[in-house]
């Protein structure tokens, strides 16, 4: 899904209004593992991914990777708490696949909030569907199964065991890979 498809689906702004917004952001093609974040940098972009699949991890003290998102066509990529408060960011950003992404810095999207009402609603829409996903995925890992939580991912992700490893899979999951792969054979 393009960025003006998402946004007119989303919020329906006029003509004049969508090119102004969609000029204020900027194509980027980003390799395949190319890190967009590391911990401790501050997120300086929030980017639309239109093509590829992308996650934010941490690192545990024994350096194991804990993923904690994915995000995937049709959808807005970023390190929240660090693009929306400039702190330094407790995750990493990467690309798992080759990605065209459209991306945009904290002070054009503060101009276009404060210049067009629609680009307010569409922020606040946007604010309520991440709470939305935190909220599930906290469900999600606190009451239920292994198995359900795995279809969960399915439904939020439907394609996606075809395309990442299944060990960010796991980690997201809050379960080991051998758990996971029990799941998938049943």
């Amino acid at each position: 899904m393009s960025l003006t498809d998402y946004l007119v689906k989303t919020v329906p702004f006029p003509s004049g209004e969508l090119e102004d917004i969609v000029s204020h952001f900027e194509r980027e093609t980003i390799p395949k593992n190319q890190p967009l974040v590391k911990e401790g940098q501050i997120c300086s972009k929030l980017y639309f991914v239109e093509q590829g699949v992308g996650r934010s991890y941490y690192l545990k003290e024994d350096g194991k990777e804990i993923t904690q998102w994915f995000f995937v066509e049709g959808h807005f990529m970023s390190s929240i708490e660090s693009f929306f408060q400039q702190n330094p960011s407790l995750y990493y950003l990467e690309m798992l696949e080759d990605a065209v992404l459209y991306s945009i810095t904290r002070d054009k999207l503060d101009l276009l909030f404060s210049r067009y009402h629609n680009m307010e609603k569409l922020g606040r829409l946007l604010s309520t569907e991440m709470l939305t996903r935190v909220v599930n995925k906290l469900n999600a890992i606190q009451f239920q199964t292994a198995r359900e939580r795995y279809d969960y991912m399915l439904s939020e992700y439907p394609e996606l065991a075809n395309r990442v490893a299944l060990g960010y899979i796991a980690s997201y999951l809050g379960m080991t890979q051998e758990t996971l792969s029990r799941i998938r054979k049943t």
